[in-house]
């Protein structure tokens, strides 16, 4: 039997972190605030499946065939700049590959090296970032495109509020191939409005964080938006509007050897239900994070 899930812990000196604001109970008066964080290359540096390709591959999830030509769709989409169209063929090969796959079998999977496979991605700027609205009493929120099975667990590693994130449809154990919802666009920024409504969130005082220009919706729906990584359609955006941008350090982390690149990208649904029992004791790789525009949090 595994221990529960532990945070990520940060040794980060929050003396030069940029002013934030203060949301602690009895330091000021003010509505509460959250800050939303996007998954896949603003909290982790890849795909959050990405690195299970060789798992999933060797337990049969995966052909030969498959596999390749996952790795085809996932170079393309990670070398061209996320707009709906790359998105939109992803997405469709992302659903059939995962049909008729059993959830079963994607638990155990998923749960027996969630711990190897998410380690060496979480940037550490990320979790100073989260660490920070943390100790100023904002809450924390992942609204993520990938499973709601796997990003939840990672949530609880990184010691968030709140998670919102896709869900594949399931019949008789097994993915069918729909979604019953597809966190993405415009329903990120619908995610954000329910939690916000749910909590009572003042979204004006509120931050989100994210690396995609698909995620505008996301970002916009707030009062301090943040790109990280941004792509350039992006970081144009951001630069036209004075957004501040961060860019942590993308390079790999020598302490361990990366998966790879073969991108079966399934980051819809699988590594489903991996939540309570699994044990992820994380130490962060050495990612850093730079700021081209202060921030004021």
């Amino acid at each position: 039997m595994r221990d529960s899930p532990s945070r990520l812990t940060t040794s980060q000196n929050y003396s030069t972190m940029p002013e934030m604001s203060d949301d602690r109970p009895g330091v000021q008066e003010t509505p509460p605030v959250a800050a939303f964080f996007d998954l896949d290359k603003t909290v982790i540096a890849k795909s959050s499946v990405l690195a299970f390709s060789r798992q999933f591959f060797t337990e049969g999830l995966l052909d030969t065939r498959t596999l390749l030509r996952s790795a085809v769709t996932q170079l393309s989409f990670a070398r061209s700049a996320a707009d709906a169209d790359h998105v939109e063929r992803l997405r469709r090969h992302i659903t059939t590959m995962c049909q008729g796959w059993d959830v079963s079998e994607v638990n155990r999977i998923v749960a027996e090296t969630l711990d190897d496979v998410v380690r060496p991605l979480v940037y550490s700027g990320a979790v100073d970032l989260i660490d920070a609205h943390r100790q100023k009493g904002h809450a924390v929120a992942l609204v993520s495109a990938s499973g709601q099975e796997m990003v939840e667990p990672i949530g609880v590693m990184l010691g968030v509020d709140h998670v919102r994130a896709s869900r594949m449809h399931i019949t008789d154990g097994h993915y069918t191939g729909d979604l019953d919802f597809y966190c993405y666009g415009e329903q990120k920024a619908a995610a954000i409005l329910q939690i916000a409504q749910e909590h009572g969130y003042d979204l004006d005082l509120c931050y989100a964080y994210s690396d995609s220009v698909t995620d505008l919706p996301m970002l916009e729906v707030v009062g301090r938006p943040t790109v990280v990584n941004p792509d350039k359609h992006l970081r144009r955006h951001a630069e036209d509007n004075g957004w501040p941008i961060l860019d942590f350090d993308r390079e790999p982390d020598p302490s361990f050897a990366t998966a790879p690149a073969l991108a079966a990208a399934v980051a819809l649904g699988i590594g489903a239900a991996v939540g309570c029992g699994v044990g992820i004791r994380l130490t962060r790789p050495r990612r850093t994070a730079t700021a081209s525009v202060g921030l004021h949090l």
